[in-house]
């Protein structure tokens, strides 16, 4: 992978591909780009494809004290990298990730697509559910209980102590654990877990607000039947927004049919 230095010199990892108006790809939660490997492959066709490890996971960098202000500086270095101007999409927390950032001034952002932000608009508790998981996961990361973090983490989208237990044994959750201490980084890009209505309205650019239809249906966990709402929360208080569901998608989206929206959202 290719590097850019931010603004604070820590270096972001990042792989490039194809040819076109640049596309800067922001990942979410526990992952470290690999989840928007795939789509990039998909948009590569037509765009030039920025796929990158935020800080603090894969080849990236990881400077202290974070702050959601470096991490926007993270993006502000790859615009800068592509040319000046690029697109930006968003999954999950990185969906709230670009939001920040263009909301805080960011410059060379033509439009952007979000999918899923799981802020939360219907739960009457959830301000001080959200509250004491932020301090619980931080604390925990502080003291380098990674495994806890990843706990609490889980127990809040509504895993149960059977299922944690049950992961913990399974193979995956080594890969799991070695990016919990990302778990605050998330949960400050969500600030207090609600759509920040004062932000998103300053966000003038064209933005494509996107849920899968699975989340709508009602069997669904809770965490996920939040995301329909969520986005619609977010579409009232952006300027010029389009909402989009897709078909028989839930929040880990098929890279091809996100492809195909992004190249129409995208489109010179």
């Amino acid at each position: 992978m290719a590097q850019v230095r931010s603004e604070d010199g820590t270096a972001i990892a990042y792989d490039r591909q194809g040819d076109g108006p640049a596309v800067i790809l922001a990942t979410g939660g526990l992952d470290d780009g690999s989840e928007n490997a795939p789509l990039a492959a998909e948009l590569a066709d037509r765009f030039t494809v920025f796929n990158y490890a935020r800080r603090g996971r894969g080849d990236s960098g990881d400077t202290q004290p974070y702050a959601l202000e470096r991490e926007i500086e993270d993006i502000a270095a790859l615009v800068a990298e592509a040319g000046g101007t690029a697109h930006l999409y968003g999954v999950s927390t990185g969906g709230a990730l670009v939001l920040e950032a263009v909301a805080s001034g960011l410059s060379g952002v033509d439009r952007l697509a979000v999918y899923e932000v799981p802020y939360n608009v219907t739960d009457d508790d959830w301000p001080a559910r959200w509250r004491a998981y932020v301090d619980q996961v931080g604390a925990a990361v502080s003291e380098g209980r990674r495994g806890d973090a990843l706990e609490l983490f889980l127990r809040l989208t509504g895993s149960g102590a059977d299922d944690v237990a049950g992961m913990r044994q399974a193979p995956f959750w080594p890969a799991m654990e070695s990016l919990a201490h990302t778990l605050p980084y998330d949960a400050a890009c969500l600030g207090d877990g609600r759509p920040p209505a004062g932000r998103l309205a300053r966000v003038t650019r064209p933005v494509l607000v996107a849920t899968g239809e699975l989340a709508r249906r009602p069997d669904a966990p809770a965490w996920a039947r939040a995301l329909d709402p969520a986005a619609d929360a977010i579409v009232e208080r952006l300027p010029h927004a389009e909402r989009l569901v897709l078909p028989d998608q839930g929040h880990v989206v098929d890279p091809s049919t996100m492809a195909a929206q992004l190249r129409r959202f995208f489109a010179p």
